[in-house]
């Protein structure tokens, strides 16, 4: 009788699985950290412009930031799965 490391059957697509998840979730985490960043920072250039052009476009660049930062966080799991199946993760 042989004793030693037995692999489940998947045990290591598992594995991979896990890291995938723990990177989406990360990932996410971070978008949404700095969207809410830039949400906030537009928000309050916009309202301390005074009505100054210059700093209006200002606070309109960080808005339209924080926007793409959301997208990109709603797309995040996308670009796991994508890059999962390419490396063979299921």
């Amino acid at each position: 009788m042989r004793r030693g490391r037995q692999l489940r059957h998947g045990g290591d697509s598992d594995q991979l699985g896990t890291v995938f998840t723990n990177i989406r979730t990360s990932l996410v985490g971070l978008l949404v950290t700095l969207a809410m960043l830039m949400l906030t920072i537009g928000g309050l250039r916009y309202l301390v412009a005074g009505g100054d052009p210059g700093e209006v476009q200002k606070a309109k660049v960080a808005l339209k930031a924080a926007a793409l930062g959301y997208g990109l966080a709603m797309l995040a799991p996308l670009f796991v799965n994508v890059l999962k199946r390419i490396v063979g993760g299921e």
